[in-house]
């Protein structure tokens, strides 16, 4: 026959591990960066300015331009392309859609 207090400690014990096994759990919850959400007219202008530099500085049209990826930041913008010659760069531009620079990857 089991005293009371060996019952409860085992009853303690118990709860203890249920509580420590939940705390642990493996679960991740990833984080993402806050995105804002831009109006469709500013990335379609922010696209069309980023081919048009782009063209300028590879001596090409706008036609023969490939936009890849618009991704946003915080405090910027970004889109990825590259030219019909397998050229890449990446455009940058300031939150409010400000052309900033080409830079070549």
């Amino acid at each position: 026959m089991m005293m009371p207090e060996k019952k409860n400690s085992c009853w303690a014990l118990a709860l203890a591990a249920l509580l420590l096994s939940s705390c642990a759990s493996t679960q991740s919850h990833p984080q993402f960066a806050q995105q804002a959400h831009t109006p469709v007219v500013q990335n379609a202008e922010m696209v069309e300015t980023c081919k048009q530099e782009a063209a300028h500085r590879y001596n090409t049209r706008a036609q023969r331009i490939s936009v890849l990826d618009l991704k946003q930041y915080q405090g910027s913008f970004e889109i990825k392309g590259s030219t019909t010659r397998q050229e890449g760069f990446t455009c940058s531009f300031d939150e409010s859609g400000q052309f900033l620079h080409l830079s070549t990857t």
